[in-house]
């Protein structure tokens, strides 16, 4: 059984910082591309960072320079550093990885609230 748990989410001030942490567990063989996505009541779920198991990363334009998405391939975790956040970052933020387990497969964490305030 594998699974993904985050940590790290909570209140901060407009132009403070926060970093969430996401860590996969369970009879893992490999662990591919991972990412963070983000989740507001009554829209989609919207990309945000992505990193591949060679540390390449990707951004969506909104979070660029302010964001910092890394791994521990050691640990089989993933992180994103968000600096100079703005109340339009309240989000759930989800983390994502595929996996190679039993079976090569896309995990997705239980989410965690990140809250900002103005």
């Amino acid at each position: 059984q594998v699974q993904l748990v985050e940590s790290g989410g909570g209140l901060v001030q407009a132009g403070g910082s926060l970093t969430l942490s996401c860590a996969a567990s369970g009879s893992i063989l490999n662990v591919h591309d991972m990412g963070w996505y983000r989740q507001v009541p009554g829209k989609q779920r919207e990309w945000v960072a992505a990193i591949t198991r060679g540390s390449s990363t990707s951004y969506v334009d909104s979070v660029q320079g302010r964001f910092t998405i890394s791994r521990d391939n050691a640990k089989n975790t993933v992180y994103l550093q968000m600096n100079s956040l703005k109340p339009d970052d309240t989000a759930v933020y989800y983390c994502n990885a595929r996996i190679v387990g039993t079976r090569e497969l896309d995990y997705w964490g239980q989410g965690t609230q990140v809250t900002v305030s103005s």
